[in-house]
């Protein structure tokens, strides 16, 4: 049996832990299995480039699970959008990208493929899934839900989120030693975060947290500089005038701010203002707006240092560091049972994403693909987070 791996779309800290532990439950079984990834996603699935596992693979599970990132690579290609994959030399003019997938799925006699991304990754998997029995040819899809944003229908969790956030808050810990650097001092802590606040609003839960468990000297070093003072998401709307009234307050008694902020908080003011300013505003494959282009963070920051009187601002940005780090025990836990419900259903010969399903009381299952959709939004309603609104005087 043939069984090849794809990785695709944005980092997430649960890449190399999945491709780990599936090769782990497959070697398991008592049957002949040769392991093969695809380079960079389906870029290389489409390009043609493939690698062989080698044949000891399954004993060095640990290792791969250790690290973060993918092993075999990713890439952000959508197989539906066929001008995009020509202007990257994906394809010939001439060619159609499923087409093109499915013809090199075939040549390499895959059995099982399975896809690890978030909802664009799994919206092309279902795809090629329809396409491939469409055109009579066995071979079963199984993807597994990978993103930080949390933000996936109907996934009660996915790969990697809680890893992420956690990351986000070890990174705030060091950052925000920088309000000592000045009097009067604006820091924006820049969260990935599309369309979703979860992962904003989970990375303030587990700062929070861990600052509950510091220990801190009044007279020198005072708690509340240390706290969060505002966490600003996509699903909610923001009245800077207002908020700059209390913002101010704040200021005046701690001399900093801290903000977390979700980069797509603003952002449907944010892109207003550049239409009106006749600016480009650039998208990707998928025709999301480039958030590292238009910079929400620098945004804030140039509209809050004046109204808050900051004689020094810092934007900083954890998705890098959060995205890339390597599973931790609560994620691989997940990891592992997600590995193990994938091979069952993979050798079924059932095709879709295995997920927390909340169709179904947060059972972890297959889901069918045509179930899948990202823009899950973040219930700002969930107790945790108003506690955190209430304790910050945001609510």
């Amino acid at each position: 049996m043939k069984i090849a791996f794809l990785t695709s779309g944005g980092l997430a800290p649960c890449l190399s832990a999945s491709i780990a532990y599936l090769i782990d439950e497959y070697s398991k079984l008592n049957m002949e299995v040769e392991f093969y990834g695809y380079k960079n996603g389906y870029k290389g699935l489409l390009l043609g480039h493939k690698i062989s596992f080698p044949s000891n693979i399954s004993t060095k599970i640990d290792i791969i699970a250790s690290f973060g990132g993918s092993p075999i690579g990713n890439s952000r290609v959508k197989l539906t959008n066929i001008d995009n994959c020509i202007k990257n030399n994906y394809i010939t003019k001439d060619q159609i990208p499923l087409e093109v997938a499915a013809t090199q799925l075939k040549k390499d006699q895959i059995d099982i493929l399975h896809t690890i991304g978030g909802d664009d990754t799994n919206l092309s998997a279902s795809d090629l899934a329809e396409y491939l029995s469409e055109n009579s040819y066995d071979l079963t899809v199984v993807g597994l839900p990978k993103t930080v944003d949390n933000d996936v229908y109907p996934i009660k969790r996915t790969l990697g989120a809680y890893t992420a956030a956690e990351q986000g808050a070890i990174f705030f810990e060091n950052i925000v030693n920088e309000n000592t650097t000045s009097s009067r001092q604006l820091i924006i802590h820049e969260v990935m975060g599309r369309n979703c606040g979860w992962l904003t609003a989970k990375t303030a839960y587990y700062y929070r947290e861990r600052l509950s468990k510091k220990e801190f000297l009044p007279e020198l070093l005072e708690k509340n500089k240390w706290d969060i003072h505002a966490i600003y998401l996509p699903e909610e709307s923001i009245n800077l005038d207002k908020e700059c009234i209390r913002l101010n307050k704040i200021m005046d008694q701690q001399d900093c701010v801290n903000i977390f902020l979700s980069e797509g908080a603003g952002l449907d003011t944010i892109i207003a203002e550049m239409k009106k300013n006749n600016e480009e505003i650039k998208c990707d494959a998928f025709g999301h707006v480039r958030l590292d282009e238009i910079n929400p963070g620098q945004w804030f920051a140039s509209n809050l240092k004046t109204k808050l009187s900051a004689d020094k601002v810092l934007v900083q940005k954890s998705g890098y560091f959060s995205r890339s780090a390597a599973a931790n025990l609560s994620d691989r836990k997940l990891i592992q049972e997600t590995a193990k419900v994938a091979v069952k259903s993979a050798l079924a010969k059932n095709s879709g994403v295995i997920g927390l399903d909340e169709d179904s009381n947060n059972t972890l299952r297959c889901i069918k693909f045509e179930k899948i959709k990202g823009g899950k939004p973040f219930d700002t309603n969930a107790d945790w987070f108003i506690n955190i609104l209430k304790d910050i005087g945001q609510k």
